[in-house]
């Protein structure tokens, strides 16, 4: 354990004394958040598109930040801040407003949407102080570097994460950026990347984690098994102990990566989590795929990988590598596009786009950086995509009806944060005068089943004296995270006959606490 951490200090002082000398770290060419857009998980759920299409405010403190934030008109209002300069404990201060809420010695996204913070100018640095996401949805992060955020020792930030998302958070891309620490939890340190408490449709791409005791997870224990749908692409993972990533629950596509000097553990899946693991390049390295320190079987999909100089550990009762031949234990069906680079070529192409200052390269899909085009602004509220299976066309439910058997009635449910004095069950016991609410104007509400089960329509009711609150709303199958509809207000929708284990209500705007007395299911 000594050797990991003089390793892993000797690298962080190594990467410092090269942005002193060459500016390689500190130094970032003029950088927008208006590139080819989101990829992965992220385009999925309505897209993400940040602040696209708003105001454009530069800020050189993280004071100015809060303030860029906290000056919209609503906290829906779009904005892209463009982040020049160090941000730091110093010149970081709380901002009120109505439209945000943040704290001092943390950039705080907390209960906002449609965000860009880009790096640009001559760099981005985010020194000891970490990005907070919570209960915000419609986030985007790009070419900025985060290093050395405490949990513990001084100052602290974030908990020790160096980006950290939790509490209801919805579409989130993180693209170029450095992630990086000097150790391990004994020194103070915690995740460079983690996701908790019902966080959804994140992306993390082209990105640098490094010298750290932990890379990331998604999950915060056992029992939090709301978090999923993550891609994982074209990032370095090096000089790590563990959780590149920890998966919890949840589904998770992880392709194209270079994994270096993993030197306890590397994806951990767990607790019922599914991998889809594609032509990565893992290389001087332990353990890198499987389940670790549990019991609760994860599970992955492989293909094309290829593992240089890995070594494997002895099955055990809460060890149980995928290796040293990694087959696949389940399929994960992915609902959007994307090119594989082939594996072979992901360190080079890895090494010319990844991380902060890099001009925000990407791959052709050829094995080759290409700057990517610019594309027009997108809608700052995204419309609902239609990924596989073929959702039905938006549409505003008919007036509610029952007919057949509602399937709800005897399954389970979950959801979002709920209002006090409210039931995830209360939609499923066929009482109308039951409900369940969210805690704010926006949640989600899930019926899922033991086995998968073929549904086709839902009808969705609303309780006296709160009928017409529910606006806009997403229809989502959890299983994989497509959309299988969408529109406004509460009543009756059919849609594409799907087989599927949880169906999802997700209400994404309303005027008034939506209260839902009835999530009736039907199979057609």
């Amino acid at each position: 354990m000594k050797r990991r951490v003089a390793r892993r200090l000797q690298a962080a002082l190594a990467t410092l004394a090269l942005a002193a000398a060459t500016g390689a770290v500190l130094s970032a060419p003029e950088a927008t958040a208006a590139t080819a857009g989101a990829t992965g998980y992220a385009t999925q759920n309505g897209g993400t598109t940040g602040g696209a299409g708003g105001q454009t405010v530069r800020a050189t403190t993280g004071t100015a930040i809060h303030a860029a934030l906290c000056g919209r008109a609503t906290s829906s209002t779009p904005i892209v801040i463009e982040v020049e300069g160090t941000i730091n404990h110093g010149n970081t201060s709380q901002v009120s407003g109505g439209s945000c809420s943040t704290a001092a010695g943390v950039i705080e996204l907390k209960q906002i949407s449609n965000v860009t913070i880009v790096g640009v100018g001559s760099g981005a640095v985010f020194d000891q102080l970490g990005i907070h996401i919570r209960a915000a949805s419609n986030i985007v992060v790009q070419n900025v570097t985060v290093r050395n955020v405490k949990k513990s020792g001084s100052p602290t930030s974030n908990g020790g994460d160096a980006i950290g998302m939790e509490s209801d958070v919805r579409n989130v891309w993180v693209d170029h950026v450095t992630l990086e620490a000097s150790g391990g939890e004994s020194e103070g340190f915690d995740g460079l990347f983690d996701m908790k408490d019902n966080t959804q449709y994140v992306t993390l791409s082209y990105s640098i984690l490094r010298n750290s005791g932990r890379g990331g997870l998604v999950g915060s224990s056992e029992s939090d098994l709301s978090n999923g749908f993550i891609t994982y692409h074209h990032n370095l993972y090096e000089n790590l102990d563990s959780r590149a990533p920890l998966l919890r629950g949840g589904t998770a596509h992880i392709y194209n990566n270079h994994y270096v000097s993993l030197n306890e553990s590397g994806i951990n899946s767990r607790a019922g989590a599914r991998a889809k693991v594609d032509n990565n390049y893992f290389e001087d390295s332990k353990d890198v795929l499987g389940t670790f320190y549990t019991d609760a079987a994860g599970y992955w999909q492989v293909s094309g990988n290829i593992f240089d100089n890995v070594t494997w550990s002895s099955p055990g009762t809460d060890n149980n590598p995928a290796g040293p031949n990694p087959q696949s234990n389940t399929t994960v069906t992915i609902p959007y596009a994307y090119t594989l680079d082939a594996a072979s070529c992901v360190p080079s192409v890895v090494s010319r786009t990844a991380g902060a200052g890099k001009g925000l390269q990407v791959s052709d899909g050829a094995c080759s950086p290409q700057t990517p085009t610019p594309t027009t602004p997108a809608p700052t509220t995204p419309t609902p995509t239609t990924p596989t299976p073929t959702a039905s066309t938006p549409t505003t439910p008919a007036p509610t009806q029952s007919s057949g058997t509602n399937l709800s009635i005897g399954a389970g449910s979950d959801g979002s944060s709920k209002a006090d004095g409210t039931s995830y069950g209360n939609v499923r016991d066929g009482d109308p005068s039951t409900y369940w609410s969210p805690a704010g104007t926006t949640g989600s509400v899930s019926i899922k089943w033991g086995s998968p089960t073929a549904v086709s329509r839902v009808v969705v009711k609303e309780t006296a004296g709160a009928t017409g609150r529910i606006g806009a709303w997403r229809l989502l199958d959890a299983d994989t995270g497509a959309v299988l509809s969408s529109g406004s207000g509460a009543g009756a929708v059919t849609f594409a006959r799907t087989t599927l284990s949880k169906i999802t209500f997700e209400i994404t705007g309303a005027s008034a606490a939506p209260r839902v007395a009835e999530f009736e299911t039907y199979a057609g």
